[in-house]
């Protein structure tokens, strides 16, 4: 029987993108250890609408 473990996937969702109104999103799925990363995470990402590196804020 297989262990149910720490990691889950998380969705990444760019914050400036979601500003500007333009249609699209930006975003990304990833995985985080859930005893050690309790809060939000928060990762510099390239978001290629914007054409430029922007911050992306973990969502529920």
């Amino acid at each position: 029987m297989a262990k149910k473990g720490n990691r889950i996937q998380v969705i990444l969702e760019c914050t400036e993108h979601k500003a500007t109104g333009l249609p699209g999103m930006s975003r990304y799925i990833t995985t985080k250890n859930r005893k050690n990363t309790t809060e939000r995470i928060e990762l510099k990402k390239y978001n290629p609408i914007l054409k430029k590196q922007t911050l992306h804020k973990e969502i529920k």
